[in-house]
Protein backbone atom coordinates (compact mmCIF):
# COMPACT_ATOMS: atom_id res chain seq x y z
CA UNK A 1 0.00 0.00 0.00
CA UNK A 2 1.05 3.63 -1.07
CA UNK A 3 0.45 6.97 0.08
CA UNK A 4 1.16 10.15 -2.37
CA UNK A 5 1.90 12.46 0.90
CA UNK A 6 4.74 12.97 3.20
CA UNK A 7 5.16 14.82 6.21
CA UNK A 8 4.64 18.47 5.78
CA UNK A 9 7.86 20.59 6.16
CA UNK A 10 8.58 23.72 8.61
CA UNK A 11 8.64 26.05 5.91
CA UNK A 12 11.14 28.33 8.00
CA UNK A 13 13.36 25.54 8.23
CA UNK A 14 12.98 24.73 4.37
CA UNK A 15 14.15 28.28 3.62
CA UNK A 16 17.00 28.46 5.92
CA UNK A 17 18.21 25.19 3.96
CA UNK A 18 17.90 26.42 0.77
CA UNK A 19 19.68 29.57 1.84
CA UNK A 20 22.50 28.06 3.75
CA UNK A 21 22.70 25.60 0.31
CA UNK A 22 23.11 28.88 -1.79
CA UNK A 23 25.85 30.33 1.08
CA UNK A 24 27.93 27.53 -0.03
CA UNK A 25 27.85 27.82 -3.73
CA UNK A 26 28.96 31.17 -3.31
CA UNK A 27 31.38 29.49 -0.82
CA UNK A 28 32.28 27.95 -4.29
CA UNK A 29 33.36 30.93 -5.71
CA UNK A 30 35.62 32.33 -2.33
CA UNK A 31 37.38 28.67 -2.56
CA UNK A 32 38.75 29.72 -6.09
CA UNK A 33 39.98 33.42 -4.79
CA UNK A 34 41.65 32.56 -2.07
CA UNK A 35 43.23 29.93 -4.57
CA UNK A 36 44.24 32.80 -6.51
CA UNK A 37 46.00 34.77 -3.78
CA UNK A 38 47.52 31.97 -2.22
CA UNK A 39 47.13 33.28 1.29
CA UNK A 40 44.71 33.41 3.72
CA UNK A 41 40.90 34.96 3.01
CA UNK A 42 40.55 36.15 6.59
CA UNK A 43 43.83 38.61 6.63
CA UNK A 44 43.08 39.55 3.16
CA UNK A 45 39.20 40.72 3.89
CA UNK A 46 40.49 42.86 7.06
CA UNK A 47 42.67 44.87 5.13
CA UNK A 48 40.62 46.26 2.03
CA UNK A 49 39.41 49.24 1.95
CA UNK A 50 36.00 50.35 1.84
CA UNK A 51 36.74 50.92 -2.19
CA UNK A 52 38.56 47.58 -2.14
CA UNK A 53 35.10 46.31 -0.66
CA UNK A 54 32.97 47.88 -2.93
CA UNK A 55 34.86 46.71 -6.26
CA UNK A 56 34.67 42.98 -4.93
CA UNK A 57 30.95 43.12 -4.14
CA UNK A 58 30.80 44.43 -8.01
CA UNK A 59 33.26 41.77 -9.25
CA UNK A 60 31.17 38.80 -7.84
CA UNK A 61 27.81 40.28 -8.38
CA UNK A 62 29.00 40.41 -11.96
CA UNK A 63 30.64 36.87 -11.83
CA UNK A 64 27.03 35.36 -11.11
CA UNK A 65 25.09 37.42 -13.24
CA UNK A 66 27.17 36.37 -16.72
CA UNK A 67 27.35 32.98 -14.99
CA UNK A 68 23.09 32.97 -14.89
CA UNK A 69 23.40 34.32 -18.82
CA UNK A 70 25.61 31.53 -19.91
CA UNK A 71 23.41 28.93 -18.18
CA UNK A 72 20.98 30.77 -20.54
CA UNK A 73 23.10 30.14 -23.51
CA UNK A 74 23.47 26.49 -22.53
CA UNK A 75 19.67 26.03 -23.19
CA UNK A 76 19.96 27.68 -26.10
CA UNK A 77 22.66 25.54 -27.26
CA UNK A 78 20.76 22.01 -26.68
CA UNK A 79 17.45 23.31 -28.18
CA UNK A 80 19.00 24.64 -31.10
CA UNK A 81 21.58 21.39 -31.68
CA UNK A 82 24.57 24.39 -31.81
CA UNK A 83 27.78 23.43 -31.88
CA UNK A 84 30.75 25.12 -30.84
CA UNK A 85 34.58 25.14 -30.48
CA UNK A 86 35.86 27.39 -27.60
CA UNK A 87 40.13 28.00 -27.47
CA UNK A 88 42.22 29.28 -25.05
CA UNK A 89 45.40 30.34 -25.53
CA UNK A 90 48.64 32.05 -23.94
CA UNK A 91 51.59 32.48 -22.19
CA UNK A 92 51.90 30.07 -19.06
CA UNK A 93 50.23 31.61 -15.57
CA UNK A 94 47.85 34.03 -18.73
CA UNK A 95 44.76 33.34 -16.26
CA UNK A 96 43.07 30.45 -18.65
CA UNK A 97 42.18 27.63 -16.49
CA UNK A 98 40.73 30.43 -14.06
CA UNK A 99 38.43 31.61 -16.75
CA UNK A 100 37.62 27.79 -18.16
CA UNK A 101 36.50 27.23 -14.44
CA UNK A 102 34.03 30.01 -13.99
CA UNK A 103 32.67 29.39 -17.77
CA UNK A 104 32.19 25.62 -16.78
CA UNK A 105 31.62 26.14 -13.00
CA UNK A 106 27.52 26.01 -13.59
CA UNK A 107 26.98 24.15 -16.43
CA UNK A 108 26.09 20.51 -17.02
CA UNK A 109 29.47 18.88 -18.27
CA UNK A 110 27.50 16.78 -20.39
CA UNK A 111 27.02 19.55 -22.51
CA UNK A 112 29.89 22.19 -21.81
CA UNK A 113 32.94 19.85 -21.57
CA UNK A 114 37.02 20.77 -21.59
CA UNK A 115 39.68 18.86 -23.48
CA UNK A 116 42.93 19.48 -22.22
CA UNK A 117 44.86 17.11 -23.67
CA UNK A 118 48.58 15.75 -22.84
CA UNK A 119 51.64 15.70 -25.06
CA UNK A 120 51.01 13.41 -27.88
CA UNK A 121 52.48 9.72 -27.18
CA UNK A 122 54.65 8.06 -29.66
CA UNK A 123 51.64 6.66 -31.48
CA UNK A 124 49.87 10.12 -32.04
CA UNK A 125 53.10 11.92 -33.43
CA UNK A 126 52.83 9.70 -36.87
CA UNK A 127 49.12 10.41 -37.18
CA UNK A 128 48.08 13.31 -38.97
CA UNK A 129 48.34 16.29 -37.12
CA UNK A 130 45.00 17.13 -36.27
CA UNK A 131 43.40 13.59 -35.72
CA UNK A 132 44.06 13.41 -31.95
CA UNK A 133 41.93 16.26 -31.44
CA UNK A 134 39.00 15.37 -34.03
CA UNK A 135 37.14 13.12 -31.20
CA UNK A 136 36.88 16.15 -28.67
CA UNK A 137 34.62 18.46 -31.43
CA UNK A 138 31.58 18.59 -30.33
CA UNK A 139 28.25 16.99 -31.63
CA UNK A 140 25.32 18.97 -31.59
CA UNK A 141 24.11 20.28 -28.44
CA UNK A 142 27.28 20.70 -27.29
CA UNK A 143 30.79 23.43 -26.42
CA UNK A 144 33.70 22.28 -26.15
CA UNK A 145 36.36 24.38 -24.86
CA UNK A 146 40.20 23.42 -25.59
CA UNK A 147 42.45 24.37 -22.48
CA UNK A 148 45.55 24.57 -25.27
CA UNK A 149 45.08 23.21 -28.41
CA UNK A 150 46.49 22.44 -32.09
CA UNK A 151 48.10 25.77 -31.76
CA UNK A 152 50.73 23.99 -29.62
CA UNK A 153 52.82 23.55 -32.91
CA UNK A 154 52.56 27.25 -33.53
CA UNK A 155 54.03 28.08 -29.68
CA UNK A 156 55.63 25.35 -27.75
CA UNK A 157 56.73 22.82 -30.34
CA UNK A 158 58.53 25.82 -32.68
CA UNK A 159 59.70 27.66 -29.50
CA UNK A 160 61.03 24.10 -27.99
CA UNK A 161 62.54 22.31 -32.02
CA UNK A 162 59.69 19.72 -31.30
CA UNK A 163 58.36 20.22 -35.03
CA UNK A 164 60.59 20.34 -37.92
CA UNK A 165 60.53 23.65 -40.00
CA UNK A 166 58.97 21.62 -42.91
CA UNK A 167 56.25 20.42 -39.98
CA UNK A 168 55.56 23.79 -38.67
CA UNK A 169 54.86 25.45 -42.45
CA UNK A 170 52.54 22.37 -42.93
CA UNK A 171 50.98 23.31 -40.14
CA UNK A 172 49.95 26.71 -41.21
CA UNK A 173 48.98 25.42 -44.93
CA UNK A 174 46.54 23.21 -43.24
CA UNK A 175 45.18 24.88 -40.07
CA UNK A 176 42.98 27.67 -42.42
CA UNK A 177 41.22 24.69 -44.08
CA UNK A 178 41.16 22.68 -41.05
CA UNK A 179 39.12 25.55 -39.72
CA UNK A 180 36.92 26.63 -42.55
CA UNK A 181 35.79 22.60 -42.58
CA UNK A 182 34.75 23.11 -39.46
CA UNK A 183 32.76 25.87 -39.94
CA UNK A 184 31.24 24.13 -43.24
CA UNK A 185 30.40 21.57 -41.23
CA UNK A 186 28.50 23.89 -38.44
CA UNK A 187 31.14 24.28 -35.72
CA UNK A 188 31.53 27.90 -34.62
CA UNK A 189 35.12 28.26 -33.71
CA UNK A 190 36.34 31.20 -31.26
CA UNK A 191 39.89 31.53 -30.11
CA UNK A 192 40.93 33.61 -27.66
CA UNK A 193 44.80 34.47 -26.77
CA UNK A 194 45.26 35.59 -23.00
CA UNK A 195 47.87 38.12 -23.08
CA UNK A 196 50.17 39.33 -19.98
CA UNK A 197 52.49 41.54 -19.16
CA UNK A 198 56.53 40.44 -18.94
CA UNK A 199 56.05 41.51 -15.41
CA UNK A 200 53.07 40.31 -14.42
CA UNK A 201 53.90 36.42 -15.52
CA UNK A 202 57.10 36.38 -13.36
CA UNK A 203 55.52 37.83 -10.35
CA UNK A 204 52.75 34.84 -11.07
CA UNK A 205 55.67 32.32 -11.45
CA UNK A 206 56.61 33.37 -8.40
CA UNK A 207 53.90 33.16 -6.45
CA UNK A 208 53.52 29.44 -7.94
CA UNK A 209 56.88 28.77 -6.33
CA UNK A 210 56.16 29.59 -3.18
CA UNK A 211 52.83 28.43 -3.13
CA UNK A 212 52.70 24.73 -1.88
CA UNK A 213 49.58 24.13 -3.79
CA UNK A 214 50.40 25.30 -6.84
CA UNK A 215 54.13 24.11 -7.32
CA UNK A 216 52.80 21.46 -9.34
CA UNK A 217 51.43 23.89 -12.18
CA UNK A 218 54.83 24.58 -12.87
CA UNK A 219 56.94 22.20 -15.27
CA UNK A 220 60.16 22.53 -16.61
CA UNK A 221 58.88 23.59 -20.10
CA UNK A 222 57.05 26.28 -18.15
CA UNK A 223 60.22 27.52 -16.45
CA UNK A 224 61.78 27.69 -19.73
CA UNK A 225 59.51 29.52 -21.58
CA UNK A 226 60.05 31.82 -19.05
CA UNK A 227 63.49 32.32 -20.16
CA UNK A 228 62.17 32.44 -23.88
CA UNK A 229 59.96 35.26 -23.34
CA UNK A 230 61.27 37.20 -26.66
CA UNK A 231 61.07 33.84 -28.96
CA UNK A 232 57.12 32.87 -27.57
CA UNK A 233 56.21 36.59 -28.35
CA UNK A 234 57.78 36.33 -32.46
CA UNK A 235 56.06 32.66 -32.42
CA UNK A 236 52.74 34.30 -31.32
CA UNK A 237 52.86 36.83 -33.52
CA UNK A 238 53.59 34.96 -36.48
CA UNK A 239 51.11 32.72 -35.36
CA UNK A 240 48.00 35.11 -35.11
CA UNK A 241 49.72 36.66 -38.57
CA UNK A 242 48.86 33.47 -40.06
CA UNK A 243 45.96 31.84 -38.57
CA UNK A 244 43.62 35.16 -38.32
CA UNK A 245 40.84 34.27 -40.57
CA UNK A 246 37.67 35.72 -41.26
CA UNK A 247 35.92 32.53 -40.54
CA UNK A 248 37.88 31.89 -37.13
CA UNK A 249 39.01 35.17 -35.97
CA UNK A 250 41.31 35.84 -32.94
CA UNK A 251 40.32 37.70 -29.91
CA UNK A 252 43.23 39.16 -27.91
CA UNK A 253 41.80 39.19 -24.05
CA UNK A 254 43.87 41.92 -21.93
CA UNK A 255 45.01 39.14 -18.94
CA UNK A 256 46.84 41.37 -16.27
CA UNK A 257 44.47 42.02 -14.24
CA UNK A 258 42.82 38.17 -14.13
CA UNK A 259 39.05 39.47 -12.33
CA UNK A 260 38.58 41.37 -15.20
CA UNK A 261 39.81 39.18 -18.03
CA UNK A 262 37.29 36.65 -16.66
CA UNK A 263 34.84 38.81 -17.05
CA UNK A 264 35.38 40.19 -20.30
CA UNK A 265 35.56 37.15 -21.63
CA UNK A 266 32.87 35.75 -20.40
CA UNK A 267 30.80 38.51 -21.57
CA UNK A 268 32.40 38.76 -24.96
CA UNK A 269 31.67 34.56 -25.28
CA UNK A 270 28.04 35.27 -24.64
CA UNK A 271 28.34 38.01 -27.89
CA UNK A 272 29.21 35.69 -30.01
CA UNK A 273 26.04 33.43 -30.24
CA UNK A 274 22.53 34.85 -31.10
CA UNK A 275 21.20 32.77 -27.71
CA UNK A 276 18.38 33.98 -25.97
CA UNK A 277 16.65 32.52 -23.40
CA UNK A 278 14.32 28.86 -23.73
CA UNK A 279 11.08 28.65 -22.11
CA UNK A 280 10.49 25.78 -19.99
CA UNK A 281 7.37 23.56 -18.45
CA UNK A 282 6.99 24.72 -15.16
CA UNK A 283 9.55 21.70 -12.36
CA UNK A 284 6.90 20.39 -10.06
CA UNK A 285 8.56 18.14 -6.92
CA UNK A 286 6.49 15.17 -7.02
CA UNK A 287 5.64 13.73 -3.40
CA UNK A 288 7.52 10.78 -2.89
CA UNK A 289 5.65 7.28 -2.12
CA UNK A 290 5.68 5.59 0.71
CA UNK A 291 4.93 2.16 1.95
CA UNK A 292 4.01 0.39 4.96
CA UNK A 293 6.08 -2.63 4.90
CA UNK A 294 9.15 -0.80 4.13
CA UNK A 295 12.18 -0.54 6.33
CA UNK A 296 15.69 1.05 6.09
CA UNK A 297 18.23 -0.77 6.52
CA UNK A 298 21.12 0.02 8.92
CA UNK A 299 24.43 0.92 7.69
CA UNK A 300 27.29 -1.13 8.80
CA UNK A 301 29.40 0.65 11.10
CA UNK A 302 32.81 -0.16 9.43
CA UNK A 303 31.56 1.01 6.35
CA UNK A 304 30.75 4.53 7.32
CA UNK A 305 33.32 7.25 6.91
CA UNK A 306 34.54 8.70 10.41
CA UNK A 307 33.17 12.57 11.16
CA UNK A 308 36.38 14.12 12.06
CA UNK A 309 34.73 17.31 11.22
Amino acid sequence: MSTPTQPPADPADMMQRMQADLIDSYDEELEMEIDDRGFDEDAVRSSFTAEQRLQRRAYFQELFRLQGELVKLQDWVVATKHKAVIIFEGRDAAGKGGVIKRITQRLNPRVCRVAALPAPNDRERTQWYFQRYISHLPAGGELVLFDRSWYNRAGVERVMGFCSDDEYEEFFRSVPEFEKMLVRAGIQVIKYWFSISDEEQHTRFLGRIHDPLKQWKLSPMDLESRRRWEDYTKAKEVMMERTHINEAPWWVVQADDKKKARLNCMAHLLAQMPYHEVPHDPVILPSRERHEDYERQPVPPQMVVPELY
